[in-house]
């Protein structure tokens, strides 16, 4: 089966964004966000989505076995088939989730199944894309960015520029989303990987000045506390091509590495209180939203 994707009508939004982490503000200016949508989302698949990525016999719905706040979360899952040599999506898919000169906060919980095998293997949790399909010249039809994975218990990221037909991962290896990219460390200051633990609910911040400049940053709060910060760094390609944010399970090493690693063939990804803005407090899990 092909991947199926449904839509909604696109909208924009105009915004000045004040760059505020509680109630500090701090000394950076930025353009105008004229991209990112403002978006909330308590754990449903169903509405205020513009669209869901689902690939072979991978599902995503409501769910009411795993819940972080409110009544439902979204289950997302994906299913290993020998025969099958294409894609493993499931995802759901915000449209306008970035375009170069923007700023923005992005927030979700997640959940690992409890009995979660945790191979060397790489498992995407959120990904930024963007459809070059119909840009001409273009060497890739739909090109990623930005990335979060699991590789065994750790969790990884890695930012991109260059252009869709020179493409330029940072940090080099990590555009192989196995065991290449940032690991995301115990602390900011660096120390040991940070391990993900299965059957539990974590939660993830991601603030990115998106810019091919060399004036970009991105940052990763886990659970509430940052550990990840890079500054002074190009984040996104050369042109103004608006990226997707996309959150769900992509089963991406089942078809990169041609092979499943481990016995786990089904596998499953609770998301719950999804939330994207100008502001930390917009994209926290745990806000008052």
């Amino acid at each position: 089966m092909m991947k199926v994707v449904t839509s909604e009508p696109r909208f924009k939004r105009n915004k000045k964004l004040a760059l505020i982490v509680g109630a500090t503000t701090l000394a950076v200016t930025v353009p105008a966000t004229a991209w990112v949508n403002y978006f909330h989302n308590s754990g449903t698949a169903y509405s205020g989505w513009d669209g869901t990525s689902v690939d072979h016999w991978g599902s995503i719905g409501d769910s009411s076995s795993a819940i972080y706040r409110g009544t439902s979360s979204i289950k997302a899952t994906q299913v290993y088939d020998g025969n099958y040599h294409d894609r493993y999506h499931a995802e759901k898919v915000k449209r306008n989730g970035y375009q170069q000169g923007d700023m923005a906060f992005y927030g979700f919980a997640f959940r690992l199944q409890s009995d979660w095998q945790f191979q060397n293997q790489g498992y995407v949790i959120q990904q930024f894309i963007a459809d070059y399909t119909n840009v001409g010249g273009h060497c890739d039809d739909w090109m990623p960015t930005s990335m979060i994975w699991i590789y065994g218990h750790e969790l990884h990221t890695r930012v991109k520029a260059g252009s869709n037909c020179n493409q330029v991962a940072n940090p080099s290896n990590s555009l192989n989303t196995g065991g290449g990219g940032w690991v995301i460390p115990t602390t900011l200051g660096g120390g040991s990987p940070l391990w993900v633990s299965a059957g539990v609910w974590h939660t993830v911040e991601i603030q990115a000045y998106w810019t091919s400049g060399t004036n970009g940053y991105y940052k990763i709060w886990y659970d509430g506390v940052k550990l990840f910060e890079r500054y002074n760094i190009a984040t996104t390609t050369n042109d103004y091509q608006p990226f997707e944010f996309h959150v769900g399970l992509y089963a991406n090493g089942w078809h990169d590495d041609g092979y499943m690693a481990g016995s786990q063939g089904t596998r499953s990804i609770w998301y719950d209180q999804i939330g994207i803005g100008g502001t930390f407090a917009d994209a926290n899990p745990n806000g008052s939203w």
